[in-house]
């Protein structure tokens, strides 16, 4: 049965997914939108029999155990047989520094090594194409075979027999032997040498990359995970951050919410951000700044969609895949995300929020001048056109249509930060200009979206409910920690939307009925608030058990089964990873305090 036990390996140009057997069951290539050659994670229950992964089967299987080698994206598979033999496989897709540019070819590296007894083997290679309704074609040569898809032709070069891996014959290892799947181009050289030198330089990279960044004096290895996690989402060429590599994982079991999450929403973007800005990651926030700036660029009038793709593509038309059962047969499976068409106001102040840190960084190479605060204006006027408009909500809900309270903050929040950036460039004038304009803002939310009854903001302006985006008033700056309306909307949320350990998003019935699953990224937002209330220990506590609410490889998805600790939604997701690392770097004690 699939599961979402995985650990995920890539190079910032596309990523795979390997289950605890040294299974690839999800790849998409030749970039991470792409069509996914390795598709069994969606295909249904896992039938062996079926195609989309790439195995390496040990005869006798017993037990297996799997780990990332330090500080790196590379992940180690131990296969153990019944009879005492023993295999391990090394996974990772290279990246290293060559020619001052970064390396990262379509190429995934696996090296199977011997370590005890007489292991016998079988490799299945079954890549797919067209989401999965058909196979590529298929020809070999002494040590290859090339699967010839429509958008990408592969190469496996190995130094196994090439025809018992296109029969799938089992054979006994005794010496190492290296599979790279690439680019349909000879390798001119060996193809252990290849494989040895390639590991050693990827592994360099990333403990390298690992060294540079600023750290928590407590639960670093979990922080180093995620950080690592959050780089392996990042498609390089554009500077686009996906919010996961799969599509289609459902929120909870026979839920019917299957979405596609292969590309980049704007709602995301303060928040990795200031991630990446904790962490000292500044080529990557950089880039990632240059792509939502190119965003605003796109736009004459400042109006932002909810999502684009990872190569800023406007259309991402919906559209659901027969040929997949979905992930245990849970379908539907979903091609494209229709929240491209919706009208989700809090964007605005996010793309604001987030490129706020061009104007006040030293560190980034090229910082935010005159002509990018006037872009940036655009969108502020999108901001006060737009604040007490109804929308989707950050929710994105399909149906149902409201002034959302978290829209109209986070549209206050663009016309604050628009305030501090003028005021930073000497603008005085422009800084007074947007300063009414979050001042009117403010009063009308505080107006429209306070319930004194509940003795809370609401999540819509005139309503009762109730919804996390609440918890991140103090993070965002719309109130003090210390404002008795901040502990009075924390308290409504834990009264409400509290269960167990974890907290839901809403707890009311949307397109799709009731939630039956925690969003992990609000019970992040929640260990925040309750650290800004002074409540440390018990975020401290919370914190401790969201770290063992990871799977093995210390991953985290979209949402959890509060009652079972399972895993659900797509994988990996940055947004928990971002919640980790933020709160992480909240709470820990200081390396001062630490001795």
């Amino acid at each position: 049965m699939s599961t979402l036990d995985l650990a995920v390996i890539g190079n910032c140009g596309f990523g795979a997914l390997v289950d605890r057997r040294g299974r690839v069951v999800w790849s998409c290539m030749p970039r991470f939108d792409g069509d996914p050659v390795f598709c069994s994670l969606l295909n249904g229950n896992g039938d062996d029999e079926k195609f989309g992964f790439f195995d390496i089967v040990l005869e006798d299987f017993e037990s297996s155990e799997q780990h990332y080698l330090h500080n790196t994206a590379i992940v180690v598979t131990t296969l153990y047989d019944s009879n005492g033999s023993a295999v391990e496989i090394t996974d990772f897709a290279p990246r290293f520094k060559q020619y001052g540019r970064i390396y990262r070819p379509l190429q995934m590296v696996r090296r199977v090594r011997p370590l005890s007894g007489s292991p016998r083997l079988t490799v299945r290679l079954r890549p797919v194409c067209d989401y999965g309704a058909s196979r590529p074609e298929r020809t070999n040569g002494s040590n290859h075979i090339r699967y010839i898809t429509p958008a990408v032709t592969l190469r496996l070069t190995t130094d196994a027999p090439v025809t018992y891996i296109l029969d799938e014959v089992p054979f006994v290892v005794e010496e190492p032997f290296t599979l790279i799947l690439g680019p349909d181009e000879s390798l001119t050289r060996p193809i252990d040498e290849t494989a040895r030198e390639f590991f050693e330089m990827t592994s360099e990279f990333w403990i390298e990359w690992v060294r540079y960044l600023s750290l928590p004096f407590e639960w670093q290895d979990a922080v180093i995970r995620a950080a690592i996690t959050l780089k392996l989402c990042n498609f390089e060429e554009t500077g686009a951050i996906i919010a996961a590599i799969t599509t289609s994982i459902p929120e909870a079991a026979g839920s019917q919410r299957n979405w596609d999450y292969r590309y980049c929403w704007l709602r995301d973007a303060y928040f990795v951000v200031h991630a990446l800005n904790r962490l000292g990651a500044t080529k990557t926030m950089e880039d990632y700044l240059r792509y939502i700036t190119n965003i605003v660029a796109m736009s004459e009038d400042g109006h932002l969609q909810p999502v684009y793709g990872i190569a800023l593509e406007k259309r991402l038309t919906e559209m659901e895949v027969a040929s997949l059962a979905g992930y245990r047969a849970m379908g539907p499976v979903r091609k494209g995300n229709q929240a491209y068409e919706h009208i989700q106001n809090d964007v605005y102040g996010s793309v604001i929020l987030a490129s706020t840190q061009f104007f006040f960084d030293q560190r980034l190479v090229q910082p935010g001048d005159t002509r990018l605060f006037q872009k940036l204006e655009k969108v502020g006027e999108q901001a006060v056109k737009l604040f007490d408009r109804p929308d989707a909500g950050m929710w994105e809900l399909r149906t149902k249509a409201k002034v959302h309270t978290f829209s109209a903050v986070m549209c206050w929040a663009g016309c604050d930060r628009l305030a501090k950036v003028a005021a930073r460039l000497g603008n005085d004038g422009r800084a007074e200009y947007w300063r009414q304009h979050a001042d009117h803002i403010s009063g009308v939310i505080q107006k429209e979206a306070w319930d004194e009854k509940q003795n809370s903001f609401v999540e819509s302006f005139g309503g009762a409910d109730i919804d996390a985006s609440l918890l991140l008033l103090n993070e965002i700056g719309f109130l003090a920690a210390d404002d008795p309306r901040f502990a009075g909307t924390v308290a409504a949320v834990e009264k409400t939307l509290r269960h167990g350990d974890h907290i839901f998003r809403y707890a009311t019935a949307d397109d799709l009925g009731v939630p039956q699953t925690s969003f992990n990224i609000c019970t992040f937002w929640y260990i925040d608030a309750l650290a800004a209330l002074g409540r440390a220990e018990e975020a401290r506590d919370l914190f401790e058990k969201m770290l063992a609410c990871r799977n093995r490889l210390g991953l985290l998805s979209e949402d959890l089964d509060p009652d079972t600790g399972e895993l659900w939604g797509n994988f990996p997701q940055t947004y928990s990873m971002v919640g980790l690392i933020n709160a992480a770097m909240r709470l820990s004690k200081t390396w001062e305090d630490a001795f």
